[in-house]
């Protein structure tokens, strides 16, 4: 195997940690050909990598960032944090990319005290895939990092999520739309319209590639109507946790109902389980934070094993695929 950079992973952080998050990397490294820096207690860690040294090392840190604690006051104060280690080891050139299940905000927070932001970004933006059958998924953005946002911004948005589905998806033209309340002219907030009336305009979707279609309603997310569909942070985050919620409510009612009947139960699972391997958001991968000068990613907080080797290998993928440089060129030639 030749050499190369590892996909720093923060395994303090999460509701699953360490062990999932240590288990995920680990997966990776045997599935998929790839090395890990693991960032964390180097004790604990040893503990569960055991005599392990091919593909995998690991980075000290003693203080971890609580889900719930208060992000940025968090990065100041607590500097040896798994998740502030983990974005220094992209910093300092000893990862390609970084990977935390913990505090979202922190995490954020981290990538930017950091990372630093990419020159003409505004504001960065978290972007997750929403999965679609039989198709490549709908690209949104964002999905918690802004919870107010500038009309301005949801354009700028625009712009890097087109390039984050062309490098992800290889979506030759992605279709662009704004979430509303409607796909008719006029629908929606002060936001929405003063956004439309900004991506209506020409150039910037031919400079990434990208088509703009207009409105998208919270109804079509799922059903490839859309590529890329951009929002506020606050909305963004809303319809991410409400979908999420849906499908674990729904999968746990059709097990329950098949689980009534064993025969029912085997005829069905073989049907269904590729129904459920698609909506399960944790086998795309991660979130990216895009607009850092690195690839920082975010998984759910009760990502498995399985969902941490998936984000690793996405993390690795766009890292090898140039997305933080292709995000530049794409601001710089829309500043």
């Amino acid at each position: 195997m030749t050499e190369q950079l590892p996909v720093a992973v923060d395994v303090m952080g999460g509701d699953n940690a360490p062990d999932a998050l240590i288990e995920g990397a680990l997966l990776a490294v045997d599935r998929h050909d790839l090395s890990v820096l693991l960032v964390g207690d180097p004790e604990l860690i040893a503990d569960r990598v055991g005599s392990r040294t091919e593909n995998v090392s690991i980075k000290p840190a003693s203080e971890v960032i609580e889900m719930h604690a208060e992000p940025a006051s968090s990065v100041r104060k607590l500097r040896d944090s798994s998740v502030v280690r983990t974005m220094e080891a992209v910093r300092d050139g000893q990862a390609c990319a970084a990977l935390s299940a913990g505090n979202t905000g922190a995490a954020m927070a981290s990538s930017l005290l950091r990372l630093g932001r990419i020159k003409g970004v505004s504001r960065p933006a978290i972007a997750g895939p929403f999965p679609v059958l039989g198709s490549t998924p709908t690209t949104m953005l964002d999905l918690g990092a802004n919870a107010d946002c500038q009309p301005e911004w949801l354009r700028q948005f625009a712009i890097l999520g087109s390039v984050y589905a062309t490098t992800r998806f290889k979506i030759e033209r992605p279709r662009v739309g704004v979430l509303t309340i409607g796909e008719e002219a006029g629908k929606g907030n002060t936001l929405v319209k003063d956004t439309v009336e900004l991506l209506s305009e020409p150039g910037w979707a031919e400079s990434v590639g990208a088509e703009y279609i207009g409105n998208v309603e919270a109804s079509e997310l799922m059903v490839g109507v859309a590529d890329v569909v951009v929002c506020d942070g606050f909305t963004g985050n809303v319809v991410l946790k409400a979908l999420e919620g849906f499908n674990v409510g729904y999968e746990a009612a059709m097990r329950a109902e098949l689980g009534k009947d064993d025969v029912a139960m085997r005829s069905a699972t073989p049907l269904l389980k590729p129904l459920w391997d698609t909506y399960n958001s944790g086998n795309i991968g991660s979130a990216m934070l895009l607009g850092t000068r690195g690839v920082t990613m975010i998984s759910h907080g009760s990502a498995s094993a399985e969902n941490i080797s998936n984000a690793v290998k996405t993390a690795k993928q766009l890292d090898s695929e140039g997305v933080v440089l292709n995000l530049r060129q794409a601001i710089g030639a829309n500043r």
